[in-house]
């Protein structure tokens, strides 16, 4: 039997390079994100081609009744979720100072990156307590985080925090989740070649050309995906709380 894996923010950028990994290595594959089917179907159509059996759900994740269906849209074609990835998230829309952040954009990020996943990961880990243990686990949860759980950007202050509460949801959810057999961890991306990341791409240049990276290139979506696939496997079964930094040894500190 086939492990069913839910990942949001599945349509592009990490989350897509997981849907492809786990995919790949047999997993029925949920997709969440917000944007309509037809969009993405070009990427739909690539997992198909892979042989991945796929379902997409459309919705925002800091929307309660979308989280909901997301849930029971994937029980119903699969049966069961085996599997969390909670890769969706948004920088802010605009970069501001701290001393200028506004409430609205705080809200957007908290809503989407920081109350999102916690609610969601509430919901499925109830799934999967309550379904029938068949693999090694009854669950594998994976947070993508962020180095700026630890790094200060001034200028996206909200994005900042709301990854040091990601980081704290891993926490949380790995000790309250332990005794009923599902794992929680956390993987932890430097400035991976993604949408997001595109925006400022003359200022992450200027930073490999220093040397504030011991790897001075930019990371692909691929190589945090195989982090995360790491720890959604069976290879991962008295591991939980940790999170595994994916940033080119960003986060040494260095004289």
């Amino acid at each position: 039997m086939k492990k069913t894996a839910v990942i949001t923010g599945g349509t592009r950028g990490i989350g897509l390079a997981a849907a492809r990994k786990l995919g790949s290595l047999g997993c029925s594959i949920v997709i969440f994100a917000s944007g309509a089917q037809e969009k993405y179907q070009q990427t739909f159509d690539v997992l198909t081609g892979m042989g991945i059996d796929w379902i997409y759900v459309r919705g925002s994740l800091d929307d309660s009744d979308d989280r909901k269906r997301l849930v029971e849209e994937a029980v119903k074609r699969y049966g069961r979720i085996d599997i969390l990835v909670n890769d969706a998230g948004v920088a802010p829309k605009e970069r501001r100072d701290l001393l200028e952040m506004s409430e609205e954009s705080f809200d957007r990020v908290m809503g989407i990156n920081l109350k999102g996943t916690m609610f969601l990961t509430q919901l499925v880990a109830k799934q999967m307590i309550a379904q029938e243990k068949i693999f090694t686990l009854k669950g594998h949860i994976v947070n993508v985080g962020s180095c700026s759980a630890a790094v200060s950007s001034v200028n996206r202050g909200e994005y900042c925090i709301s990854k040091a509460g990601v980081s704290m949801i891993t926490t949380l959810f790995a000790d309250r989740l332990a005794p009923e057999g599902i794992v929680v961890n956390e993987v932890r991306p430097g400035v991976i070649a993604t949408d997001m990341t595109a925006k400022v791409k003359e200022k992450y240049d200027r930073m490999f050309a220093g040397d504030q990276f011991p790897i001075a290139r930019w990371g692909r979506p691929e190589e945090v995906a195989e982090a995360i696939a790491f720890f959604c496997s069976d290879a991962v079964t008295y591991t939980t709380g940790n999170y595994l930094d994916v940033d080119g040894g960003f986060h040494i500190r260095r004289l």
